[in-house]
This record gives C-alpha cells, structure tokens and sequence, in this order.
C-alpha cells in the first residue's frame, strides 16, 4: 500500500456486516486502512461479543487507533444489545430541563461504550424541533426551544467527552424544519437566513464557541437550504461547510458526512462524486454505512482525486491534521476493552438508578410541565 492510500483511508468511516470479522472484512482493512468504523445493531449480540469484536477491530490497525463509532442517542435510535443502560429519547431529558441530568446520562452512556471499546457516539442531536411534520427528528430533539437545545446539547457534549468519548453533534446546520426523510429523498428549508440564524444555526454556533469544551466532530445534514446555498445540500456544499461552518463560526474540529448512500444523496450523485464533493465542500470524514463496493469506489474515486490534483495534498493534510488531533486527545495512549472491568460499568446499579431518575423527572413533567 501507498502512503497515499494508507491518508485516503484514514478519511472513510465504514459500517459493515456481521458480528466478527469476516474475510472480507479483514482483506478492506487490511487494503484500505480506513481511519473509523460504525456500529449498528446488526453487528451487536451482548457486550461481550461488542467488547471482542472492538479488540479484534483494533489489532488490525496497529498504527492508528481506529474511531469505532455507534448512534446511541437514546430512545429509538439506539444500537445497544440487552445489558446496556438505555436512556430514553432527547425530547424526554428536555421535558426534565435539567443540564445535570442530560451531562449524567451523557456521562453514564459514555463509560459504557468506553468499556466496550466504543470511543465515538453519533450525539447529540442539536437539532430543534422546530417542524411537528418532520418525520424523522421528532423526539430526537431536546425540544423547539433553541435555548434549551442549546443547554442540554452542550451538557450532552460534556457528558460525553469528559469520559473520553468524541461526541458529534448533528445535524449541521439544522434538520429540526424538514417535512421530509433525509434517508428516503432529498428535503428542503426553505427559511430565510435570519431564521435560520435565530432558531436552527443557534445550538451549532453556541456549543461551536465553547471551543475545546464543545463538540469535536459535527455531522452534516443531507438538506438543501436554498437561503445558504440554493444547489447544493449542506453535505456537498463549500458556502455551508466552508464559508459557514468554518470561516464565519470558526469550527476547526472534524467535520464527518451523514451516511453518504441516504437517498437525498445517492439519487442525485454517484458515489465516488459525492465523496469527493463533499470533501471539496469541507467535510473531512466520509461515512459510508453499508455497502461494501460503494466504500471501495468512493476511496478510489477520492485518490485519483488526490492524484490528478482535483484535491490538493494540503487539503487532504489539514483534514488528516484534525483527525489525527481528535484521536490523539481521545485515543491515545490506546488500551484494549478490558473484560474484567467491563461487567461492572455495563448496566451497572448506578447508571440503572439514573435511568430511574430521569424517567421519574420526565413523567412528573408530562404531568405538571415546567
């Protein structure tokens, strides 16, 4: 391998299939050396499984910690086997309006993962709720009010990275106003850029300015905003994640693409064009989800970018630059999940009686709401 392809690949995150490493599995990141993976339900079985299966990910990249991802949000978008703690939904810790309880949850969540050898969670959503059509935010959300989106998303991030887990805020800059599924087809805001500065940009630019106790990664939102950029969505666009995220709010941590086969994206674009619009546009980490061939053709697709100068070296370097920052703050010095401590974090009584807590606040809410 190449050192060029050993730096592409430290710019894909891939999901895959199965609860071991497969053959197959092995031979791409033995080829590809891809700098993350994710994790969804399908490759989970039990902790002990989860905690094997990270170890194993990890031995074949000896010369990089591997971000090992996972969307555990709470509520229904959660990956977690039984035996985990399972905090319910965003919108059930805003009806509590407590910032100690969104850190603890974020808190509790975080040393789990971490037993397992999960170093990255796909939170908080910092969306606002701002559409009750949306079909596909809805209780993700902390709620519509910016401000407490704003507090609880900052307290989440903390939670999270105290205990050495990356969090990534999601999704930039605002899913909260669609009518439609990112997944299924490709939605629209159609606001006006003082809204969208007032409501939906706000919980961005406010944990954004928090600096180093902010988010270190921010996902993009596969959403047009004709206000921001009238042919591009935020995923493909350098007014959003350029001229927007990093020039006018000043994020320089890493900037990670929602899954890059959604609909709103594979409908319009192949994906090796995709992959390098986006990295053109300003994303540093390409996830793709699923498909084995599609990661395999955007990699190509993004060296031969690389080099025939479409990408320059400088550009690929200063992502490689805040990749390697992130990991080098979370990651290292790199230990394996270790079995012996894990049954005791995973599940444990505490984070049971937090759960408790929070779902005791949530209800006395719904009964008598602040």
């Amino acid at each position: 391998m190449t050192a060029l392809r050993e730096k592409i690949g430290q710019l894909f995150m891939l999901g895959f299939a199965g609860q071991s490493v497969s053959p197959e599995l092995a031979a791409l990141l033995a080829e590809y050396q891809p700098g993350g993976l994710i994790l969804f339900a399908r490759n989970l079985a039990s902790p002990t499984q989860m905690l094997d299966l990270t170890n194993d990910l990890q031995k074949r990249s000896p010369h990089s910690p591997l971000l090992i991802a996972i969307d555990q949000e709470g509520g229904r978008v959660s990956r977690l086997p039984a035996g985990f703690t399972i905090f319910p939904p965003c919108a059930m810790i805003g009806r509590c309006h407590s910032s100690e309880l969104a850190y603890a949850a974020a808190a509790a969540t975080a040393l789990e993962l971490r037993a397992v050898g999960v170093n990255m969670n796909m939170a908080p959503v910092l969306d606002i709720h701002t559409n009750p059509d949306n079909p596909i935010i809805g209780d993700r959300a902390f709620g519509s009010d910016p401000d407490l989106v704003c507090e609880l998303g900052l307290a989440t991030i903390a939670g999270l990275q105290d205990h050495r887990v990356v969090s990534c805020g999601k999704h930039f800059p605002g899913h909260g106003d669609t009518s439609a599924d990112s997944h299924k087809e490709l939605p629209t805001v159609a606001a006006s850029r003082d809204r969208l500065t007032e409501a939906e940009l706000r919980p961005f630019s406010h944990v954004i300015a928090q600096g180093e106790f902010g988010p270190a990664t921010l996902m993009t939102a596969h959403v047009l905003y004709p206000a921001l950029d009238g042919r591009f969505p935020a995923t493909l666009s350098p007014a959003i994640l350029t001229e927007l995220l990093r020039e006018q709010l000043r994020f320089d941590g890493v900037v990670l693409t929602d899954d890059m086969e959604m609909h709103a994206i594979v409908d319009y674009y192949g994906i090796g064009e995709a992959s390098i619009r986006a990295f053109q546009a300003g994303a540093d980490i390409i996830l793709i989800c699923k498909d084995r061939d599609r990661a395999v053709a955007a990699m190509e697709a993004l060296y031969k970018a690389v080099q025939d100068g479409t990408i320059s070296e400088a550009r690929m370097d200063a992502s490689l630059r805040r990749i390697a920052r992130v990991k080098a703050r979370f990651l290292h010095p790199y230990k394996p999940a270790d079995p012996s401590t894990a049954h005791m974090i995973v599940g444990n009584r505490t984070h049971r009686a937090l759960l408790g807590q929070l779902l005791e606040a949530g209800q006395r809410s719904i009964i008598a709401p602040a």
